[in-house]
């Protein structure tokens, strides 16, 4: 059971698991163990919210293939464990952050003191600049 929120959590029967072969460098270990993840997880038949499905499908992420399936690999460590365990805390941190609302940006204008403030201050630095050429006799 993946817990997202208080309320919100996915049965691990919803998040499909496979083991493959890590891919790099790390000579015998790598070429002989299958410690990679491959977890998959389908959105249009999970038990999540409405909420969360058209967040997540809408997201535009190269992890989200176009049937709406979330593939995440994961393979940063040497044991299958940890790599599960990376894998299903990116998944959880994927659909926690469509949880949350940004809020509206308001546009605003700045002040009539800050453009005069602007402008003087380039006046005055064109001012020193021009004071450094040549000097004429």
């Amino acid at each position: 059971m993946l817990v997202i929120s208080h309320s919100i959590s996915i049965p691990d029967d919803e998040i499909d698991i496979s083991y493959i072969r890590a891919q790099g460098a790390g000579g015998q270990n790598v070429n002989k163990v299958s410690s990679a993840v491959h977890l998959r997880f389908d959105i249009h038949s999970s038990s999540l919210p409405e909420f969360y499905k058209e967040r997540l499908l809408a997201l535009k992420d190269s992890r989200l293939t176009k049937e709406g399936v979330i593939v995440i690999k994961a393979q940063q460590f040497r044991t299958q464990e940890k790599n599960r365990e990376d894998a299903l805390q990116r998944l959880q941190e994927l659909i926690k952050s469509v949880a949350i609302v940004q809020k509206a940006r308001r546009a605003t204008k700045p002040t009539k003191s800050s453009q005069r403030k602007r402008v003087d201050t380039k006046t005055q630095r064109g001012k020193t600049k021009s004071l450094r050429g040549k000097v004429r006799y």
